[in-house]
């Protein structure tokens, strides 16, 4: 009989358990923020049935969950993990409204806010006026303009949260590094409750900030159209007038402006605790009952490499985390590592080693391929000449033509041509001196000279410079224009579309651990013949970051003029302490392991740089 082969199990294999036992722990707060906002829409006639979950509240409850459980599910669709590096905010706009995704993404939120609009109308009383007919002199039922600007409003709402949806960039996930086996994360649930207020403020502000978009909105675009539609509907179940006119009163008055501001409040709550749990709770570490997610893999190497080697992000970016856990904190994993030598593709370490270096040796080729222009394809080889058998065709033209008089207005007209052919040249400075002088006795008989200085090339740029800066400096503009050094860095240090730095950071921890414990623990010495490419890695890495950040240009609509990113800094940090800790375990080896001391050296300088004086040379 053939031999039994061990199935190796992919690493989403138990990612994505994690993940989904995530979601539910998000969609069980949902379910509680959805009963609280179901007992305040009650109206209280009851004790017992304003609380009770069997009944109305129960009902309500359901529908208002499936509002916030409709964009947990959009968000599980679309999540990222790393900073948007795609360029600034007007760019990004431009690419984001012609994606499909997009209108994904507010086909979502428009079905949240309009089931929760219907719900709502459905918890007001009848004081509130919000009913669709209404009953006049006559008992002649009529449509009610209310509820038509409400829906108009969360319509609005839906508009303005999926912009603001991709304007912060609420899709991404932040991952944490590895804090090794004592130094646990955040409770996820502490920091919900603890944002609460926060949430809520935000929600309000964001319902306030949609009423103008509402009222520019429905008296300008959908009125006429939500009202014929309204009607025609309507006029299967109720006597209403046959004529569509509009009412001659507006509809929006304190009370109603009041029931949509509350209105806008809960569902952005609803949305905004929804985003935030699941933001949260989706970052957790990557264990499960304090274990390492591939323990109960009949191949616990095998799916973490299946992990590292993946083509996604995400994934890769977990399993690397999850890599940087067990090379800190679970000792038996780590053993495994070292004595797995007879694996198909090569030893587990040589295996972990390439993977690693090579995500901390791509920052290098990041920085000495920037602002180089990519290579050209080889050109094909040029097709061979044909012979001619007769003489070319004349271009000569065929009536000969005058010569112009060189009078002062053809010259001032070529020179004017000229300019317009070659940008960034001054049409003055190439006018022959008779037009000069006439242009400058023109120019002092018409304006004086306090005129002449405002009209002044020199004069008109620095102002509009300084116009355009103050601008920069007003958040709405800034978010559309700018290209702050923090984001331009970060995508030439840790690569587009995302930055994502904790892969990298997470890698030099794996390669930092694992040098260190291989001292006790590596019992056939494969580890330490690699030291010293480790080291030689992190001193050039963290020479050439460092120096790369002075050089970096800074854009002139950054105008805090800060070369501060943080997603670098947090590397660079880790490089450091990474290479200080090697370096101390293994330089009494030094001469075993062929370390020079110009590689010692060079390795103490790199990094033993203070954080003071790195935050002086940044504030430059």
């Amino acid at each position: 009989m053939a031999p039994t082969t061990v199935r190796k199990a992919p690493y989403k294999d138990f990612l994505q358990p994690a993940l989904h036992r995530r979601f539910t722990s998000t969609a069980t707060v949902l379910l509680l923020v959805s009963y609280l906002l179901a007992v305040v829409l009650d109206s209280w006639k009851s004790y017992f049935w304003s609380w009770f979950p069997i009944g109305p509240v129960g009902v309500r409850t359901l529908f208002i969950f499936t509002c916030g459980l409709a964009i947990v599910v959009l968000r599980i669709a679309n999540y990222h993990v790393g900073l948007r590096t795609t360029g600034p905010g007007f760019q990004t706009l431009r690419n984001t409204i012609t994606q499909l995704q997009t209108y994904e993404t507010l086909f979502w939120y428009g079905f949240s806010s309009l089931l929760f609009s219907h719900v709502f109308l459905w918890a007001m009383p009848k004081a509130a006026n919000l009913s669709w007919i209404t009953y006049f002199s006559g008992d002649r039922a009529r449509l009610n303009e209310r509820p038509l600007f409400l829906l108009a409003y969360m319509v609005s709402c839906a508009i303005t949260q999926t912009f603001n949806h991709y304007r912060k960039d609420t899709d991404r996930l932040v991952l944490a590094s590895s804090k090794g086996k004592n130094e646990k994360q955040p409770d996820a649930l502490k920091l919900l409750i603890t944002a609460v207020p926060a949430t809520f403020g935000a929600s309000l502000s964001g319902a306030a900030s949609t009423l103008p978009v509402a009222l520019v909105l429905y008296y300008t675009i959908l009125r006429s159209f939500i009202w014929g539609w309204a009607l025609m509907f309507l006029r299967i179940f109720y006597n209403l007038p046959k004529t569509n006119m509009l009412p001659p009163s507006w509809p929006s008055d304190l009370w109603l402006l009041f029931r949509c501001i509350e209105a806008g409040t809960f569902v952005h709550l609803i949305w905004n605790i929804g985003n935030f749990a699941f933001s949260k709770f989706m970052v957790k570490e990557p264990l499960k009952n304090g274990k390492p997610l591939t323990s109960e893999s009949k191949d616990p190497n095998g799916s973490l490499l299946n992990g590292l080697k993946s083509k996604k992000l995400s994934i890769k970016a977990f399993a690397m985390w999850e890599l940087a856990i067990i090379s800190q904190g679970f000792e038996t994993r780590r053993q495994a590592i070292y004595e797995d030598i007879d694996r198909k593709d090569g030893p587990m370490w040589s295996q972990v080693y390439a993977i690693c270096m090579e995500v901390v040796k791509s920052i290098e080729t990041r920085i000495d391929t920037y602002g180089k222009a990519p290579d050209a394809p080889p050109a094909a080889p040029a097709p061979e000449p044909k012979q001619r058998v007769s003489a070319p065709l004349r271009d000569d033209p065929i009536f000969n033509s005058r010569g112009a008089s060189k009078t002062m207005l053809s010259e001032v007209e070529k020179r004017l041509g000229q300019a317009a052919l070659s940008p960034g040249e001054s049409p003055m400075s190439n006018l022959s001196p008779i037009a000069k002088k006439t242009w400058k006795e023109a120019k002092d008989r018409v304006l004086t000279k306090e005129q002449q200085e405002l009209v002044a090339p020199d004069h008109i740029k620095s102002q509009f410079e300084h116009w355009t800066l103050q601008m920069m400096e007003v958040d709405t503009v800034a978010a559309l224009f700018q290209q702050d050094f923090r984001t331009q860095f970060a995508a030439a240090v840790l690569g587009t579309p995302y930055a994502e730095p904790t892969l990298c950071i997470n890698a030099i921890n794996v390669l930092h651990h694992l040098s260190v414990h291989s001292l006790a623990e590596d019992q056939f010495g494969n580890v330490h013949r690699d030291v010293p490419s480790i080291i030689r890695t992190f001193t050039s890495v963290i020479k050439k970051l460092e120096a790369f950040r002075l050089q970096f240009p800074l854009h002139w609509t950054d105008v805090s003029g800060k070369r501060i990113s943080p997603e670098v800094e947090e590397v660079v940090e880790a490089l450091k302490t990474a290479l200080q800790q090697v370096l101390a375990k293994f330089e009494p080896y030094s001469s075993d392991l062929r370390l020079t001391l110009t590689d010692i050296r060079l390795a103490k300088e790199a990094s033993a740089t203070s954080k003071k004086s790195e935050m002086a040379e940044v504030a430059r």
